[in-house]
Formats: C-alpha cells, structure tokens, sequence
C-alpha cells in the first residue's frame, strides 16, 4: 500500500531539518569505511596485543590476516535478570563464527543499571545519564578499530539506547543487536496492580507484597510488561538491526541460542560483503519506522526522549512534533499490559513482532523501502523463526491475530490514533502516553498539589491530604536539576486516588516510567523548572488543566506564568542533594546536558558560547532559559 501522506510528509521535513548533520554524519562514516578494516591499518605490535589472550587456534585465524573478527559489547551482569543471559552468549558467538572461519572477541562491558532496583532510591538519579556512560563505553570498546563487524548485547531500559548511540559512532561497521528475551510469564498483571494498591493504602504487609513481586519477576529474562525493555526490543526489530522476531523469544530454549549464533555468523557475513552497515540500516525512514512501531504497541514514555538522542547520533534531527504527527495517524494495535492486561508472551503468542510489521507495512504507516541487516525491504520481518530437527528455519508469521484481545489488524485497531501525545501551553511542552487511559480520564481541570520530592507527595498521599480532585505537581526532576529519575513510585497512589473517583493528573519536569498507567500523567515538561521553566512559578491551588485530547498542558485564570517581571510570583528554589549514592560523580553532567526534548543527552551537548561545525541546527521549538545548575 502506498505510504500514508502524513507519515510522508513528516519523514520529508526530518529529511529536510537533518540535512547538514546527516550529510556530516554520512561523510564522517564514508571516510572511515575507506580507510580500510580495522585489522590492516593495526601494527604487527598491535595485532598482538589484541589477540595475546586468545586460543591457539583464533590466533592462526587473526593471523591468516583476512578473515573478519567480530567485536562483541556486552551489557552483562547477573543482578539483571534480563542481562543474566549473556553470560553465555559470548561462548556461543565465538562457536559459531569458528564455523564460518572468522573470530569473535568480547570487546568490552557497559553499565547495566536496574530501573526496577533503583526505583524511590537515591541510584534513581544515575539512571538516565547511564545512557551516555554506555554509549561513550561502546565507543571506547570498539575503538580499538580490530573488528569488522560488531554485535551488541542487551536489553533493558537505558542500555539499548545507549549501545546504539555509541554503536552509530562506528556506522561504518555493520552492526547487529541480539537480545535475551523475556521471563515466562508470573502471577496475572492484574494482580501485581492490586496487590501494590492495597500496600499503598496499607491494607496488605510488606510481606505479602513481597510475595506478589517475587510472583511477578522470578527467572532469567525481561519483565514481561511492555515498558521500556520490551519497546527497546520492539524499536530494534522495526529498525532492522535484529534478526527477525528474535525479540520475544525466552532465554533458555534451543531456537534463542540458535538466534544468537545466527546473529553472529550474519553479521560476519556483511562484514564480508559489505553490505548493510549501520549507517545504511539507520536513516530517517528506519527512525520514523521505530517511531511508528513504538506508537502503534503502547510502548514506553521514555522513548520520546531515548528517540531523539538515539536518531541524533545518526545525524537525523527530531523532535516531540513529529512523533505527535506520526501518532495522529497511527493505529493502535496492541493492548499489553500496562495498556491492558495479557503480558510480551502472550502478545508474542497472539502474532507478535511479524504481525505488526506486516499490519504497519500493508497500512503505509512505515517504510518499506530500507536497508535493513537482512538486506534491502522490511519483508524479512513478516517472518518468524522456528527450531526444526535442530536447525533454525524461518517461517511466515501469523496472517491473522490469534487474539484480539491482545493483537488486532490496521483495519480494525484498538484505537485509530498511537499511544504518545503532546501537550503544551504556559506550562511548557510535555509528553502523555493515553493508550492506557481511559477516554473519561483524559481531561482534567484541578487545583495543584506542588511538591518538590516524591517522598513529600507521598507522605501527602499517606496523610489523606490528596483524596480529592488535584493535579499532583512535581518538579525540579528534570536532567539538569537530578537526572531526571523515574517517579514510578508514585504510580500506585495516584491510582488509588482515582479509583475513589476523583479527578487526578500527575504533571512533572521529571520521568514517569514504561510502565506508564491509567493515571494521566504529563511528563518531561521542557524546560524544566530548574532552567528557567515555568513549573517553578506554580503555587498551591492554582488552576491546571491538562486535556490530552486536545493537547493542552496549561494554567487557567492566571497569568501567562512565563511573563516578565513576577513581582507575585518569585520562582521556587531547589533542594535536595547532589551527593552520594554516586550523584557526585555526575555533576558536569548536569551542567551541560540538553532538554528532554532534546534528548536530555551529554554526548550532543554544545558548551555555551560554542558554536562548532557540527552544532544541532535551532529548533523553532525550543526556548533556552539554560541557567548554571
């Protein structure tokens, strides 16, 4: 089917927008990739070194001087549970490269934080700038310059991101994601929801709570809610940088070891022809593609910032605009939990990855046309794959959804509009994922709640002081004022306070979670209070309406709040701390990172007063109020 004019129309003027720093992006990869393989241009001192701590038999192979070598980046640890599958993953990559005569080598390690641990703590803080960490990293593993092709390994929330930022450094290589996959599935979502409700409201001990988590996260894998994870993994097949329908495949099985040494051997096989290299496989089509896929599945609120910096490492310039565009026009296709209650397994079970594609292609809501690491045209994602008297074999996916519940065709979507939605006013500009709220809950019109930590809006919550129609206002969360944490915290307490049929809104400079629910919650409100923005002038009992409909973040009956002088309005003052927990280490950081708009990144940064060759074009969107944090 003909591409939708909409999503046309979008993709030309990122085209358009990004063609100074796409060019420069192109120019600095073409240059690399004619300069020659890694492994030509090393001394003989230096091949050495790189192979000194290898077997016999790799060191005969690096030495025949022509067989690729390919530079693995892990994010492996065992404390996450999606991670704790890479341990492994090493000893089968290298197996299988043997077999096609090449050499696979772990390159090096990046963080791996868990947002789950982390969650109300002070490590919260860490989490967003973990993205940068990994991506500088990935650069400082593959810098090396011995590898021919590069396989990365990971999974969750700021890790994925965070590997592609500092893979697309190295654009010239071909490059290909293989991930974990995801936990079998636990106690009912329903259930985890109900159980956390009644904690918050003390109906329930710590110890039954306890229990309920441990029902829910229990083995090797990926949380099997759709939150950032899982939107990573659905991101990387739609960008063409998986093998096919490899992201919902569980960890300890045959046909995931299978996937993972098909990862590995394909991408030995572009390095020898090649062909497919990262920056090929990421352009504007394959961004605006993983936007749309993001849109159509409910996925992650993170991504309205982790898309920006990601396609900015690739010279591709976009902004909350565009994906709030891309969303009006795109079909919601997937109801998993927290937009409904059937978990990844079940989505995967009911049709998964291939069926979205092809539901997404058929429509003319992505691009057909591109590059992708399994050659040119999306088609191969129609497909899945399938373990047959022990060999990988490849299979067209489900025509039709085996439930509806859970998967429905373009024709005949949950929702005619994507699960993200921009809203703005005198407020600033904000991200809402609706796709998990009700339509009788979209507007709200409510005195403020302002609370300059969660603990002090839950404490509020605990005193009874929040059982009634209220915008919970929460800020100086942003990148520059903390990090930016996640405040998911807060999610079942907001819950609560709607089950008892109030009107509530949730309204932050800071981060919800992807797992995002039925509470409307404008989030990543640029600029943020510490920067000049205007949530730091909101007071007690001020009137906000957040209408997501309509897309209107705003203040009503007072004063434009960003007008100049505010002799009743002096801004608020930022407290709290920026030490330990490792805080400290991150300060420069907060100094120099963009807007969340802008991706909340340091890696892009541009220090004040510096005007370079490959500074970001202006944004009309965007307004600077940077002050020093």
């Amino acid at each position: 089917m003909a591409l939708h004019p909409t999503v046309a129309a979008v993709t030309a003027r990122i085209v358009e927008k990004s063609r100074e720093t796409r060019a420069d992006y192109i120019r600095r990869m073409d240059a690399a990739r004619d300069s020659g393989t890694g492994r030509a241009k090393l001394s003989c001192a230096n091949w050495a070194h790189a192979f000194a701590g290898q077997t016999i038999a790799d060191k005969l192979t690096a030495m025949d001087g022509s067989k690729p070598n390919l530079g693995i980046v892990t994010a492996y640890n065992d404390m996450l549970s999606a991670h704790q599958p890479f341990e492994r993953f090493p000893d089968v990559v290298r197996k299988a490269v043997r077999e096609v005569g090449a050499t696979a080598q772990v390159a090096g390690g990046t963080p791996a934080m868990c947002d789950g641990v982390t969650q109300g703590r002070p490590g919260m803080e860490l989490s967003l700038f973990s993205r940068d960490v990994i991506a500088m990293s990935t650069g400082v593993a593959l810098t090396h310059d011995a590898f021919d092709a590069a396989l990365m390994l990971g999974v969750c929330d700021k890790i994925v991101p965070g590997l592609f930022m500092g893979a697309l450094a190295f654009g010239h290589l071909p490059v290909v994601f293989a991930p974990a996959g995801p936990m079998p599935s636990g106690i009912p979502n329903a259930e985890k929801a109900r159980v956390r409700a009644e904690y918050a409201q003390n109906r329930v001990d710590r110890q039954t709570l306890l229990e309920s988590e441990i029902g829910s996260y229990h083995s090797p894998g990926t949380c099997t809610f759709y939150g950032t994870a899982n939107s990573n993994q659905m991101m990387m097949e739609l960008g063409g940088l998986h093998m096919p329908s490899t992201a919902f495949v569980h960890p300890d099985t045959g046909l995931r070891d299978a996937l993972t040494a098909a990862a590995a051997r394909r991408a030995v096989q572009l390095a020898r022809s090649g062909e497919c290299r990262m920056a090929d496989v990421i352009s504007e089509k394959s961004i605006v593609n993983m936007i749309v896929a993001l849109l159509a599945t409910g996925g992650s609120t993170n991504h309205a910032i982790h898309l920006v910096a990601m396609a900015r490492a690739a010279g591709v310039l976009i902004d909350w605009t565009d994906m709030d565009e891309l969303s009006s026009v795109t079909p919601l296709l997937a109801r998993v939990y927290p937009n409904g209650s059937a978990d990844v397994n079940a989505f995967q079970a009911a049709g998964g990855v291939a069926f979205i594609a092809r539901e997404l292609a058929k429509a003319g809501n992505i691009h057909s046309d591109v590059t992708t690491i399994m050659g040119q045209g999306i088609e191969a994602y129609f497909q899945e794959p399938s373990m047959v008297d022990g060999e990988l074999v490849w299979r067209d996916g489900v025509s039709e959804s085996l439930d509806l519940d859970i998967l429905r065709p373009a024709s005949n979507p949950f929702d005619k509009e994507g699960g993200l939605r921009l809203v703005q006013g005198d407020l600033g500009r904000a991200v809402i994922k609706i796709s998990a709220v009700k339509p009788e809950n979209r507007i709200v019109e409510a005195p403020a709640a302002v609370f300059e930590t969660q603990e002090d809006a839950l404490q509020a919550f605990r005193d009874g002081k929040l059982f009634r129609d209220v915008v919970v206002v929460l800020r100086f969360q942003g990148p520059k004022a903390n990090g930016m944490p996640e405040l998911h915290s807060l999610s079942p307490a907001l819950s609560v306070i709607q089950d008892k049929g109030f009107k509530v809104a949730f309204v932050t400079d800071g981060r919800m979670s992807g797992a995002s629910g039925k509470t409307p919650a404008a989030i990543h409100v640029s600029p943020e209070a510490l920067a000049g923005g205007p949530l730091a002038h909101v007071q007690d009992g001020d009137i906000i309406r957040l209408d997501a409909e309509a897309g209107v973040l705003t203040t009503v009956g007072i004063a434009d709040l960003t007008a100049r002088p505010l002799a009743a309005r002096s801004a608020a003052n930022a407290e709290g701390s920026s030490w330990g927990y490792g805080r400290e280490l991150f300060g420069a950081f907060r100094h120099v990172v963009t807007t969340a708009e802008q991706g909340a990144t340091v890696c892009f940064a541009v220090p004040t007063g510096s005007r370079g060759s490959d500074d970001t074009p202006p944004n009309p969107n965007f307004v600077d109020r940077t002050v020093d944090a």
